[in-house]
């Protein structure tokens, strides 16, 4: 159940960091809206999710995959461009999470 949560935590983070673009510095009240449920929403789940494992390990996924979905949604959604040292900087965020998750006794 643990990543259940975790992954209900991600994806209502990332549809609010979509929706705070979308907001135009919270001159629009619906995305705005839609911002403050997302991001309550995710910390509600994070918090479910972190009952049941390390804050170490579930800060590090619920993060990084955040930064990757949300620069997904950042270049389909927006047609946002990514350069060459963004992608290695997100590539790096991704192989952190996996060494943490599957080499680092910390994680279990």
């Amino acid at each position: 159940m643990k990543y259940v949560f975790l992954s209900l935590a991600i994806i209502l983070e990332v549809t609010g960091s979509a929706f705070m673009k979308a907001s135009e510095g919270f001159t629009k009240w619906l995305p705005s809206t839609i911002f403050v449920m997302g991001y309550a929403g995710s910390f509600y789940f994070l918090s479910l999710a972190l009952k049941a494992m390390p804050l170490s390990t579930a800060y590090a996924i619920w993060a990084g995959l955040g930064i990757v979905l949300t620069t997904a949604v950042s270049v389909i959604a927006f047609k946002q461009k990514l350069d060459l040292p963004a992608i290695i900087g997100i590539a790096f965020i991704v192989i952190g999470v996996v060494v943490m998750n599957f080499f680092s006794k910390t994680a279990h």
